[in-house]
């Protein structure tokens, strides 16, 4: 038996298993080929890891996760959501055509919620429940003469359920999308999906596109939902979803060998406070405050770090310590910073879209932004010449904060000098704090740290190079962020 694994199931998942069929359904599955019931718990939490895992918890309507793993077999992640098969995929099919028909008599709705209001406002317009009606098909034929369709409540809930998710979710896609555990999510053609979970790490899931030829068509209509078209001769897509999570399609297996894949990296609809990431660790409550006082004074701070550091939830989180009367400028190439001030102009990049519509990149959006009298520039990620025009805003008086990949402080200043960037090294004091986030392992468990915290003091002609001065560290030993800038920052 797992770790967590039970021979009959606690009151909770009993009680969830009598409202949710379909999780029923699978809990009877899952204990004819295990022998076991998994755990059930509200939210995943450190305290469950384990190397065999085997809890469920739910993630928002019918939607459930299940995590399981025993020896020999590699953790896997089920998403449970209703099923709609053999008659009932039948009648949704008729149901979707009825609601082609009826849809053109309603106004448009402009946004997500509309959208729900309107499915469920069609809904009843062509279906009746009827836990009495005798047979699917008398109630198929009646829709086809476009009368109301009779269906059991269970029916009615699968296909409401099953029409929000591929009209207005994400379709195959959204029960992992719901499980705000789930920090990124990699596809890789139509059967390969995993999940990095924030508490057991990358899983294989159960998400299924179907053909190779349905997740083509899945990943053109995403593509046209979020305004960037895909295709053959443009088959890279970088953008970002309704909810603030960032988007990587890359189309046709000219360019993906093993197929069309698809990253997304979970975004926040409100992002973390810095209580939140203190707790967690990620800063102490020293350097929450040092910060507090560097963007209080108007200091450029840049907060660098690897790939899925977490440098922009940091980035989020230390806005707040900049005046609430700021006047602030945000520049990116997809829209993930989130400042909670009240003046803010959020600029984005554009590619052209022929003729007559030139393109709009990050060097533009930074200058644009300069002949605005803003109080604070925020550059989303820095990677090209948009970085030496950063500079210059900050030489001209202009405090600027970006995010930019490095792993420590020496990695740093050779990429701001180097093509494409080209920051001459005499200029690197205009740069005043550098913090560096990693992801750091410690035991089995992989953490967010600020791993230093940089003071830049400028270029020295007898040293040759650029001096800086350490005022945080972090000690892997004690997992702590240590404060050596005393009397000497």
């Amino acid at each position: 038996m797992t770790e967590h694994g039970t021979a009959k199931p606690s009151e909770e998942l009993r009680q969830a298993a009598m409202r949710r069929p379909h999780l029923r359904e699978h809990l009877r599955e899952f204990k004819q080929i295990t022998g076991e019931f998994p755990q059930f718990i509200e939210e995943p939490k450190d305290e469950y890891e384990s190397a065999r895992p085997n809890v469920i918890y739910p993630v928002g309507g019918p939607i459930y996760s299940h995590i399981y793993g025993d020896l020999g077999q590699d953790t896997k992640y089920y998403a449970i959501e209703p099923e709609v098969s053999g008659p009932q995929a039948e009648i949704l099919n008729e149901v979707k055509n009825r609601l082609l028909t009826v849809s053109g008599q309603h106004t448009a709705p402009e946004n997500e919620a509309e959208y729900d209001d309107l499915i469920e406002e069609l809904l009843e317009e062509v279906t009746h429940v009827d836990d009495t009606a005798s047979g699917w098909r008398r109630g198929l034929s009646k829709l086809k003469n476009f009368g109301k369709l009779s269906v059991t409540e269970e029916t009615y809930e699968n296909i409401r359920y099953r029409l929000n998710r591929d009209i207005v979710g994400l379709g195959p896609l959204e029960p992992v999308m719901r499980d705000p555990a789930n920090e990124d999510i990699h596809v890789i053609g139509p059967k390969e999906c995993h999940v990095d979970h924030g508490t057991f790490g990358m899983l294989e899931t159960t998400v299924d596109f179907g053909t190779p030829q349905e997740f083509d068509n899945w990943l053109r209509n995403m593509g046209e939902r979020i305004g960037d078209p895909l295709s053959d001769s443009d088959p890279i897509v970088d953008s970002t979803l309704p909810d603030g999570s960032r988007i990587n399609i890359i189309y046709s297996d000219d360019v993906s060998l093993k197929g069309s894949s698809l990253t997304i990296r979970q975004g926040e609809e409100v992002p973390l406070s810095i209580n939140q990431i203190t707790n967690w660790g990620t800063l102490s409550p020293e350097l929450a405050a040092y910060l507090w006082l560097c963007l209080e004074n108007e200091q450029t701070v840049f907060v660098v770090g690897e790939t899925a550091s977490g440098k922009t939830t940091t980035l989020n989180a230390i806005l707040s310590y900049i005046p609430d009367d700021s006047k602030i400028y945000t520049a990116e190439d997809t829209a993930e910073v989130i400042p909670p001030h009240s003046t803010w102009q959020q600029l984005l990049t554009r590619e052209g879209g022929g003729e007559g519509s030139s393109d709009v990149d990050m060097f533009d959006l930074v200058a644009a932004a300069l002949r605005s009298r803003p109080d604070y520039i925020i550059v989303g990620e820095v990677r090209g010449a948009e970085g030496r025009m950063a500079f210059q805003a900050a030489q001209t008086g202009h405090p600027v904060m970006l995010t930019f990949h490095a792993s420590d402080i020496v990695s740093m200043i050779q990429r701001f000098t180097s093509e494409p960037i080209n920051v001459p090294e005499t200029f690197m004091d205009n740069a005043d704090v550098a913090l560096f986030q990693n992801r750091v392992k410690q035991g089995d468990q992989v953490l967010r740290r600020v791993t230093s915290v940089q003071e830049i003091e400028g270029y020295s002609k007898e040293m040759e190079g650029v001096v800086t001065r350490e005022v945080f560290s972090w000690d892997p030993v004690e997992d702590e962020i240590v404060f050596q800038g005393m009397n000497n920052s």
